[in-house]
């Protein structure tokens, strides 16, 4: 039985729209990343350097717990970003950019440990990769006001640090999954592709994909 697939890639890459897919596919429930609720949030965007240890603080404690109460009570979930691109993406970046103090960084980092030691990991992840120019392109097209004037360097930056993450991470089993010529929500043939190879890997895995 399929337990947890979580879904991992950088702004604009199609995690939303393959988690809500394979929730369909699959009959598993859907655990979204929850930047509406973070009080902090439109602070960290007008000071980043002031609120950035709070944001990442909320997000990690936040997700923490979503994560331990779905997983004690048995429910199989499908999961929009990780608790380890929280801490080894977004709030290295924010670190390696001086909007996050060293004792901050390093306190952070003590309780994503703490953290990560406690949950099991994901029976599967899945990393969306693509080009940081279809990257911008699906963001402009999607037209959320908030993510258009993300900068070009801030996204290379991102790339940079997924990439290395995932080659080291190994805390599961993973597939790549390429984004680049994909277009899984408006073309069937995509959308079959991306279907078959997670399929494929869960069985791969003995979960039980139909």
């Amino acid at each position: 039985m399929i337990q947890h697939i979580a879904i991992a890639g950088n702004i604009g890459v199609g995690k939303s729209s393959l988690t809500q897919l394979l929730s369909q596919e699959l009959g598993v429930a859907p655990f979204h990343e929850p930047n509406l609720e973070n009080p902090f949030l439109e602070r960290f965007y007008g000071d980043m350097s002031a609120w950035a240890f709070h944001s990442q603080v909320f997000f990690l404690v936040h997700k923490f717990n979503a994560h331990r109460r779905l997983l004690a009570g048995g429910a199989p979930m499908i999961q929009d970003r990780t608790i380890y691109e929280d801490a080894e993406i977004f709030a290295e970046h924010l670190h390696r950019s001086g909007h996050m103090l060293d004792d901050e960084f390093r306190t952070y980092q003590g309780l994503y440990a703490e953290f990560r030691e406690l949950l099991p990991p994901p029976s599967l992840m899945i990393y969306l990769r693509a080009d940081v120019d279809t990257l911008l392109d699906r963001i402009r097209l999607r037209g959320r006001p908030e993510e258009q004037a993300i900068p070009r360097a801030y996204m290379e930056s991102l790339h940079a640090l997924y990439e290395s993450w995932f080659e080291r991470y190994g805390a599961s089993p993973k597939i790549v999954i390429e984004m680049d010529a994909l277009d899984f929500v408006r073309q069937p043939a995509d959308r079959a592709a991306v279907l078959a190879q997670v399929r494929a890997a869960l069985r791969a895995l003995g979960e039980g994909a139909p």
